[in-house]
């Protein structure tokens, strides 16, 4: 007998119903005939794809509470149907000591109800090596903060971890130029409508940073990762150069004119681009990925004017439904999903028992209801964010359950 028996499932790669059992939290069986197992479900019919991966969340712990905890953040997270986030280092300490790093580790092991890594901050090298014990997801590097000497350096250093570790190790950035991102912003410093913001930190300022970044990696033989790519151009040189990265929801579904409708709610770095020059749906392909730069504030710091108003955007609760919505509207097909969510993150982070449904896998999943209609409302999400871009859009497709570690954590909306 086994823990947990799904039966009457779909699953991408059969066409017909299934059973899949799960022992010890992994995936023990899957089969066409009946299994039997000590609680049993019947999902009559739903899809069930392997658990979401979001490579690019800010749980804002410890340090920053206010906007968002481990607790809430991995809430959000499982209420979206994902099983394994990415937290990014700028928190109050920042993530890039052996120590701040293992009091994050333990804050997150206390808190976090679905599986979790960490992105560590850079800083000495004798620093990064003692962090590289506690396996960081990748080491980040926020381009936009520093000069371009600084960068050389920080670079160069990670370069020399990869000499003494067994893999070696990511380098994932935020792509914006500071010389560009100063310049413009100070040209534009008078304007008071919200659009401004997508100049003051203009297209050409990524598509020159990944430029800088590609250039780095390979002087130095650093394995790179783009965050948030948002410009065709810098998407079509990553490409090109066989560069990783991900897309942000907001960034493929919207262009800067959004900052009519939504004024600063929808400010985030790197802002949105011009059409034209952005990303969209239409980019998605088979080696795309998603990471939803889940970016929590308080309302009172998003609403501080075009300039001081603080950027960023929570996405764990929206983004599937979305990408659903656009799979029902044929803009995408459903073959993505698990890719863009799931089986490319896993691959290019080393999660090597996640990202897929396999016997002898992690059983991390999610149950999606494709025909599932509804509006997002923002009073029933479980971030501490009270705002969202997307807050009363109509959607189709949705999770309907999350199971971590083969243990069900969500079901119907509601956190067990």
């Amino acid at each position: 007998m086994f823990d947990l028996v799904l039966k009457n499932l779909k699953l991408l790669d059969y066409s017909d119903r299934m059973s899949l059992a799960i022992e010890d939290g992994k995936i023990a069986k899957i089969s066409k005939s009946s299994i039997e197992g000590d609680k049993e479900i019947d999902l009559k019919g739903q899809l069930v794809l392997p658990g979401l991966i979001d490579p690019h969340v800010h749980f804002r712990d410890p340090g920053l509470t206010y906007k968002e905890d481990f607790k809430t953040g991995s809430m959000a997270a499982a209420h979206g149907g994902f099983t394994f986030v990415m937290d990014m280092p700028n928190t109050v300490p920042k993530t890039n000591t052996y120590n701040a790093f293992k009091e994050k580790q333990k804050i997150a092991e206390s808190k976090s109800i679905v599986n979790f890594g960490l992105h560590a901050g850079y800083s000495t090298l004798a620093e990064m090596e003692k962090i590289l014990e506690l396996n960081p997801m990748s080491f980040k590097v926020f381009m936009d903060l520093e000069t371009d000497e600084d960068l050389d350096k920080i670079f160069e250093d990670i370069s020399k971890l990869g000499e003494k570790a067994i893999r070696k190790p990511i380098v994932t950035v935020h792509a914006e130029k500071r010389d560009i991102v100063l310049e413009s912003t100070k040209n534009l410093s008078e304007e008071s409508e919200a659009i401004a913001y997508s100049y003051g930190r203009p297209a050409e300022s990524e598509d020159a940073s990944v430029a800088q970044a590609i250039e780095l990696s390979k002087k130095y033989g650093v394995d790179l990762h783009i965050c948030h790519l948002s410009t065709k151009n810098a998407m079509n040189l990553a490409i090109s150069n066989n560069v990783s990265f991900e897309f942000t929801p907001h960034h493929l579904l919207y262009d800067n004119t959004a900052f009519n409708e939504f004024g600063t709610l929808i400010k985030t770095n790197p802002p949105l681009r011009e059409k034209g020059k952005n990303v969209t749906i239409n980019d998605l392909n088979e080696n795309s990925m998603i990471g939803t730069d889940h970016a929590p504030h308080s309302l009172e710091e998003k609403t501080k004017g075009v300039w001081d108003s603080s950027p960023g955007i929570p996405s764990l609760e929206t983004v599937l439904s979305l990408m659903l919505t656009e799979v029902n509207k044929s803009n995408i097909d459903l073959s993505l999903i698990p890719k863009i969510f799931s089986e490319n993150a896993a691959k290019r982070f080393n999660l090597e028992t996640k990202g897929f449904i396999k016997e002898g896998y992690d059983a991390d999943l999610v149950v999606i209801d494709l025909k599932k209609e509804g509006v997002f409302d923002i009073d029933n999400f479980y971030t501490k964010a009270e705002y969202s871009p997307f807050d009363g859009l109509s959607y189709k497709g949705k999770a309907t359950m999350t199971i971590v570690n083969g243990e069900i954590v969500m079901e119907n909306d509601i956190l067990i």
